[in-house]
């Protein structure tokens, strides 16, 4: 793993929803990748020093339904557009990681058309999972978890390895930095085993980060090479263990978490483009700096979703458009939002600070201190190097004996040596 990637905290953006672009694709270019360059400087502010970009390239709608992954989409801009990006972001330290979507394309996909118009015994038709009918008509396919406009691809065919190889290695070649793979989890891990080297070969800074939702997070990681997963355990167990006031379900996690980080260091979050905003999840607004908390004082490298650090609210419901609320249009610059978010971005600059004092916190090895429903206290340590952490959703003053004395690096409790009191619905993070 680069050890930029490391040790880094991402700034994720949803470049279509973020700049306002149509809904679905048009001939016109227009050149709105830029209006991304306004915000770089607020993602150093924040303490970020990577970017990472929901998906840029010619696509039907949403950009995960793919028409050409060597075109930037004529909605965001053109190569231009994309080099000036590029250029600013890493004038100023952020490093860029693209959002691959190479599990599926869209319906109009030339190679797809290609296949329905030459048939089931041409070169085209091997990309694809194709089910042709006795009587010549169009093939059915298979596709991307119900969703017949997208349409999957044959990884086992070898043309299939030479074009994603050729996408991911034509874009690092252009300035970026490292790839999200989409839909990593839908794709055999051997295909990732044969493309990822070649990818790689002689770009040896490149950052590869999986998306994975269920199963093995390890055993990926080892078959297939790329350098890291999401997180989306920790994700759930962080926001459901507030909510329910439940800390067991949260030290569970990290258990699992923190065996994780021995082998590889977890893309953690509590917020991306494919879920419900944090401060909308859950239930009592106090529990939002816990959840930040988290996120900031255990292994991985975190990703902070464009606007939750302002409290920005959204749901996402499961519906034609159900995504629209999380990945709202924004204003042109930061000055443009009202003021009420500028506490929370406060705390985030804060706890992003706290974690930049403490590098070993990617690799930390985390332990229970104090453990009941409404009240959780934990240990990062990583050698001589450590942090304690307690969070309360109890509505009475609760109290943690710390096994070191230190500092209050964040939260609201007191301490007194080696004693932490902490207010209702308190928290806290003590420096070593």
């Amino acid at each position: 793993m680069p050890s930029w990637a490391e040790q880094a905290i991402f700034w994720h953006v949803y470049p279509l929803g973020f700049l306002g672009a149509e809904r679905a694709a048009v001939p016109e270019v227009t050149h709105r990748l830029r209006g991304l360059v306004p915000w770089l400087d607020h993602a150093v502010a924040l303490g970020a020093d990577a970017l990472q970009l929901g998906p840029v390239f010619a696509a039907e709608t949403h950009g995960y339904d793919t028409l050409d992954h060597f075109r930037i989409d004529p909605r965001l801009g053109d190569d231009g557009d994309f080099d000036v990006l590029v250029s600013a972001a890493h004038e100023r330290g952020l490093r860029v990681v693209l959002d691959g979507v190479f599990n599926h394309v869209g319906q109009g996909f030339p190679r797809f058309q290609q296949a329905l118009r030459e048939g089931p015994g041409s070169a085209a038709a091997r990309w694809f999972r194709l089910r042709w009918p006795a009587d010549g008509g169009p093939p059915a396919h298979d596709d991307f978890e119900g969703h017949q406009s997208l349409v999957a691809l044959d990884h086992a065919e070898p043309a299939v390895a030479e074009h994603v190889a050729a996408v991911m290695a034509h874009w690092l070649d252009r300035g970026a930095d490292g790839w999200r793979l989409d839909a990593a989890y839908a794709v055999p891990p051997r295909f990732w085993a044969r493309v990822l080297p070649r990818v790689r070969g002689g770009r040896p800074g490149t950052y590869v980060v999986g998306e994975v939702i269920h199963g093995d997070y390890a055993a990926f990681v080892a078959e297939t090479g790329v350098d890291a997963v999401t997180q989306y355990e920790l994700w759930k167990a962080i926001w459901s263990s507030l909510n329910d006031r439940n800390a067991f379900e949260l030290a569970w996690a990290l258990k699992r978490h923190t065996a994780f980080a021995e082998s590889f260091v977890p893309m953690t979050f509590v917020g991306n483009h494919d879920v419900t905003r944090i401060a909308s999840r859950l239930t009592d607004v106090r529990h939002l700096p816990h959840a930040l908390a988290v996120l900031m004082t255990v292994a991985g490298t975190p990703s902070l979703y464009a606007g939750d650090e302002y409290a920005m609210r959204g749901v996402k419901e499961e519906r034609e458009g159900g995504d629209d609320a999380v990945r709202p249009a924004f204003p042109a610059s930061p000055a443009g939002l009202p003021p009420d978010g500028l506490p929370v971005l406060e705390l985030h600059r804060r706890l992003i600070a706290l974690r930049r004092r403490h590098p070993w916190l990617s690799r930390a090895h985390t332990t229970d201190l104090t453990l009941s429903n409404q009240l959780y206290a934990y240990e990062s340590r990583s050698g001589e190097h450590a942090l304690a952490v307690a969070l309360s959703t109890g509505d009475e003053p609760s109290q943690v004996t710390l096994p070191f004395p230190g500092r209050l690096g964040a939260g609201d409790g007191d301490l007194d040596g080696t004693l932490l009191t902490l207010p209702p619905h308190g928290w806290a993070v003590v420096e070593h």
